[in-house]
C-alpha cells in the first residue's frame, strides 16, 4: 500500500509541475529555419565553360516557359584557355569576359542563380587531366554543397564517356563530379562539416554550414559527340524547332538569342554562325538517362515520376575490384577509368552505349592511344604486342617485348599518325597480345580521321 501511496504522490507531483502556471512560462525556443527556398532549384545544370549551357538551351527553355521550372547553373570553369573573336583579351581577362558573357545568357532566360568552380580551362581530350588541374576533391566538395543549397529535383550534364567529337575532358570532368555529387549529397557522413548546424548562426566565426544531406532524383546527360545514333532510345528528345506558346518563337531562337551573349565564343564569319544556328533548328536535345530514383519511362518526359519534397539517400555501388586471373590487354587511360567509374556509380548501362572510339588529337593527324598489359599470374612473362593498323598509318614504338613482373600492370602509350589521304573516314585499329607463343587478347579502336580542335 505504501509502495502504491508513493507512486501515486509522484504522479501527482508531475501534473503539478507540468500544469503549474511557473512551468508553463517558460520561453518557447526560437524557431529552427528551414532550408533557403530562395535557391531552390527543380533543375541544376553542371557544365564546364560559359557557353555549354547552349546545348541544353532549348530544352530549359521549354521547362523554363512552359513548366515554370526554376533553373540553376554551375560552371566548372570561366573558359580562360578558349579563343577569343571580338578581342585580344586573354587567360584571366578572357574568363572575366567569359564568366560577364555566360551571366548574361542565362540572364535573359531567368536564370539568375549561378556559380563558378574556379577550375582552369583545360583543353583536352582526357577526363583524367582536367580532374587533376581542377582539383577532384575540392572541386568534388563545392559541387555537393551547391547540390546541398539548391536541392535541385534533377540534374543535368555532360556524358561521362570517351567520345569521337569534340570530347572536351572539361566536359568530361563536369559530368564526372555531377555524377559523384548525385550519389554523394545525400550522404550525412561525405562532407559532414556541411550539414553540422552552426553553434551560432548569427554570430562569426562559425564552422558548421547548416545544410542538409538532399538527394537528387534523375541525373540526365547530354553528348559533344559528332555522330548521335548511339543516343537513339537512351532517354527523351525535345524539338528545338517547337514553338513555345508562351513565347511565339521556336525554343532554337529562345536559345540562340540567349547564345549571342557568348559573342567571344562566336564563329567570325557570318556564314560558318548561321550553320551553327541553323543546327539548332534542324536536331533535338538528346538526353541519355543516367539514374532515376523514382517510377519512369526512359523515354518519358525529364520530370515524369517526379514529386514535391526530399526521398531517402540512396546509396551507389561503389568501387568493387574484379577478380582477373592470367595475362590481358585492355584500353588504359580514360576509358580504363570510366570502366571502373561506371560500375562504381551503378552506370553499367553506359558501356553499351558506344565501342571504344576517338577522334583525331592533333592538327598532324596524330592519336594518342593508351595500353595496358596485365599480368595477374604469380610469376614474370614476356608479352608480345603487335598492331593491325590501316594502310599508310605509323606507329610509335611499334612491335615490342614487354617484360611484366607478377601481378603488375604495364602502361604502353602508343603514338600513331593516320594519312592526310583517310581525312573524315572511320578507320579500325588493333592490337593484339601473346606470350609463350599463344595469344592473350586484342583490343579495336575506331578512330573518325578528323580533328575537332581539341588536342588529346
Amino acid at each position: 500500500m505504501m509502495m502504491r501511496m508513493s507512486l501515486a504522490s509522484r504522479s501527482g507531483l508531475l501534473i503539478f509541475f507540468l500544469f503549474s502556471p511557473a512551468w508553463a512560462q517558460l520561453p518557447a525556443a526560437p524557431p529552427n529555419p528551414p532550408p533557403d527556398d530562395r535557391y531552390k532549384a527543380d533543375i541544376l545544370l553542371i557544365v564546364a565553360h560559359p557557353d555549354d549551357d547552349s546545348l541544353a538551351a532549348p530544352y530549359l527553355a521549354k521547362a523554363i516557359y512552359e513548366q515554370h521550372k526554376h533553373v540553376s547553373v554551375i560552371y566548372g570553369t570561366r573558359g580562360n584557355a578558349g579563343g577569343n573573336a571580338v578581342g585580344n583579351e586573354q587567360a584571366a581577362s578572357l574568363g572575366a569576359v567569359r564568366e560577364i558573357e555566360g551571366r548574361r545568357a542565362l540572364a535573359s532566360m531567368g536564370i539568375l542563380d549561378v556559380w563558378f568552380l574556379n577550375g582552369p580551362d583545360t583543353p583536352g581530350q582526357d577526363v583524367l587531366h582536367s580532374l587533376e588541374t581542377w582539383g577532384h576533391g575540392a572541386s568534388l566538395e563545392q559541387v555537393v554543397r551547391l547540390v546541398r543549397l539548391t536541392r535541385p529535383e534533377v540534374i543535368l550534364t555532360w556524358l561521362p564517356v570517351y567520345v569521337a567529337g569534340e570530347n572536351h575532358d572539361d566536359h568530361q570532368a563536369a559530368g564526372v563530379l555531377a555524377t559523384e555529387a548525385f550519389d554523394l549529397s545525400g550522404d550525412p557522413v561525405a562532407f559532414a562539416e556541411q550539414v553540422e548546424a552552426p553553434r551560432n548562426r548569427t554570430a562569426i566565426s562559425n564552422y558548421g554550414e547548416g545544410l542538409h544531406p538532399w538527394q537528387p532524383k534523375k541525373i540526365y546527360y547530354f553528348s559533344d559527340a559528332t555522330h548521335f545514333e548511339f543516343l537513339e532510345r537512351r532517354g527523351p528528345q525535345y524539338k528545338t524547332s517547337d514553338v513555345s506558346p508562351s513565347k511565339g518563337v521556336s525554343y532554337a531562337t529562345i536559345a540562340t538569342d540567349a547564345w549571342m551573349n557568348d559573342k567571344s565564343q562566336l564563329p567570325a564569319n557570318r556564314v560558318e554562325l548561321n550553320q551553327y544556328l541553323n543546327q539548332y533548328l534542324y536536331e533535338p536535345v538528346r538526353f541519355v538517362l543516367g539514374k532515376s530514383l523514382v517510377k519512369g519511362n526512359t523515354m518519358g518526359d525529364v520530370f515524369e515520376g517526379i514529386t514535391p519534397g526530399p526521398i531517402s539517400y540512396v546509396r551507389s555501388r561503389e568501387y568493387e575490384p574484379i577478380a582477373k586471373q592470367g595475362i590481358s590487354l585492355e584500353f588504359g587511360g580514360p576509358w580504363a577509368y570510366y570502366r571502373k567509374f561506371w560500375r562504381a556509380h551503378n552506370l553499367d548501362h553506359l558501356a553499351q552505349l558506344l565501342s571504344p572510339e576517338t577522334a583525331l588529337g592533333g592538327p598532324d593527324n596524330s592519336v594518342w592511344v593508351p595500353l595496358l598489359i596485365r599480368n595477374d599470374t604469380d610469376a614474370a612473362k614476356q608479352v608480345t604486342l603487335r598492331s593491325v593498323l590501316p594502310p599508310g598509318w605509323t606507329e610509335k614504338p611499334g612491335p615490342m617485348i614487354y617484360s611484366v613482373g607478377a601481378h603488375d600492370t604495364y602502361p604502353v602509350q602508343a603514338n600513331l599518325v593516320a594519312p592526310a589521304s583517310q581525312k573524315d573516314s572511320w578507320q579500325q585499329l588493333t592490337w593484339t597480345a601473346e606470350t609463350e607463343g599463344k595469344p592473350i587478347g586484342s583490343v579495336t579502336l575506331r578512330v573518325h580521321v578528323n580533328y575537332n580542335g581539341v588536342p588529346q
